[in-house]
């Protein structure tokens, strides 16, 4: 659906580049049918050296002719990026906002006009084409605004719908900050490792790979995690008193107030 759509991507920083670069990679996108801005020339210039696509510092520039216009900008900058583009956007365009916890109601009225817009919320794997991105559509977008704007984020990992816009708070917290959850389980798991003697490099590649492959098997497989658990746990053995050890320590009490208190932070940001 993306071949021959000419994409802007305004705020060319860590998630627009990562965009940017995994249409590029997959081959989905022409170069010459993307381009993007930042606020400033030199981190223009380098932004286009690495990324071999047009960036300028405009954003009223990107506008015209473009199918689809990405804002990938700070929640705060929003209101200020609408305010150059919105007399120039049209209906006939697609709106998508990676801004987080900026409504798409918010988005819509900052336009006044019926632009159809979508809101996804990316996570940092994204950067390596290994990201979990989910989308929402706002009141003038359809399912093929809906499937436009799948089919950009697979260029960067998996993605899904929600229908409801409230359910964009606890995908924030679970799998936009969940990256952070899991860097610390990684770090303590490779910590054990060195504690009990192992060198810190083949621990941490250890505890990741251990992530990412049992991440792999919950998602091919489709199997409960708690069944995939109850395989590895044979009587008696090594793995059961590992698990005592986490449920002594709340590990589990711990993650679920994780994702609780961060749907909280989300749904107070921009009230």
């Amino acid at each position: 659906m993306l071949k021959g759509k000419k994409i802007a991507v305004i705020g060319v920083g860590m998630v627009g580049k990562a965009i940017i670069s995994g249409l590029l990679r997959s081959h989905t996108v022409d170069p010459r049918d993307i381009i993007g801005s930042t606020a400033h020339e030199e981190t223009a210039r380098k932004a286009a050296e690495e990324l071999g696509v047009e960036v300028l510092t405009d954003n009223r520039k990107l506008i015209g002719g473009r199918d689809i216009v990405i804002i990938s900008v700070k929640p705060k900058t929003v209101p200020k990026v609408l305010a150059e583009i919105r007399d120039l956007l049209e209906p006939e365009q697609l709106l998508i906002s990676v801004a987080a916890a900026v409504r798409t109601r918010t988005i819509e009225e900052g336009l006044g006009k019926p632009v159809p817009v979508v809101r996804a919320m990316p996570n940092m794997p994204c950067l390596v084409r290994q990201g979990m991105t989910v989308l929402c559509a706002g009141r003038f977008a359809d399912r093929g605004h809906l499937e436009l704007s799948r089919e950009v984020f697979s260029a960067v990992g998996r993605v899904a719908v929600v229908d409801d816009e409230e359910l964009m708070d606890p995908v924030t917290a679970l799998s936009g900050a969940g990256p952070a959850y899991a860097y610390i389980i990684i770090e303590a798991l490779a910590e054990g490792g060195v504690k009990m003697g192992l060198p810190r490099g083949l621990a941490t590649e250890l505890a990741a790979q251990t992530l990412l492959g049992s991440a792999a098997m919950v998602l091919e497989t489709g199997e409960h995690p708690a069944l995939l658990k109850d395989m590895v746990t044979t009587p008696a053995g090594v793995t059961v008193d590992g698990i005592m050890a986490l449920e002594e320590g709340g590990i589990r009490v711990d993650l679920i107030k994780a994702v609780m208190a961060a749907t909280e932070r989300a749904r107070a940001l921009l009230r």
